[in-house]
């Protein structure tokens, strides 16, 4: 997903003549108290001067949310590059992607927040990989654990720390 943090490539996708786009996909939804429709548009972007590398196609969601409680309607649009060409990445598969990585994106806070991802210095080789894997173990050990706040479930692990993780995990000492 291309966010306000890339503003040039942000401008350049938006600039994109998404209204002579024929590739589309439109989905409807109920859940969480809200109806939901969202408009996947692909566009294959080789000879349109965008200056991304391996950029093959870019995506246009367009999602529509209204509060079933309040009415209150809302609109986002939320654009992405590929390196997929139009026959590996339909715009069926690219919403069901970008549905999976909301999906991600919604534990991030939880890895921020309590185990300052962010500010991590670890950067090089699968470094980065390998410790978003033991947050993510770290999260869900807990939660699975009845926990419901990741941080007060770290503070009390704390409290005794080379007994009380291996329990959790289910390792005897």
């Amino acid at each position: 997903m291309v966010k306000g943090n890339q503003p040039k490539l942000y401008a350049a996708l938006k600039a994109l003549p998404w209204k002579d786009v024929t590739a589309r996909r439109y989905d409807r939804g109920r859940g969480h108290g809200r109806r939901e429709t969202r408009s996947v548009r692909t566009l294959t972007v080789t000879g349109l001067g965008l200056d991304f590398p391996h950029v093959v196609q870019a995506v246009k969601i367009l999602r529509h949310r209204t509060d079933l409680k309040s009415g209150k309607v809302t609109r986002q649009t939320v654009y992405a590059i590929t390196d997929m060409t139009a026959r590996e990445a339909s715009p069926q598969l690219i919403g069901r992607l970008a549905r999976s990585q909301w999906g991600i994106e919604a534990v991030h806070p939880v890895r921020d927040v309590t185990f300052a991802e962010d500010a991590s210095r670890i950067r090089t080789g699968h470094g980065p990989e390998n410790m978003a894997t033991l947050r993510n173990l770290a999260i869900n050990k807990r939660r699975e654990h009845g926990y419901t706040s990741i941080a007060t479930g770290l503070r009390e692990m704390s409290y005794e720390p080379f007994t009380r993780p291996l329990d959790l995990l289910g390792i005897a000492p």
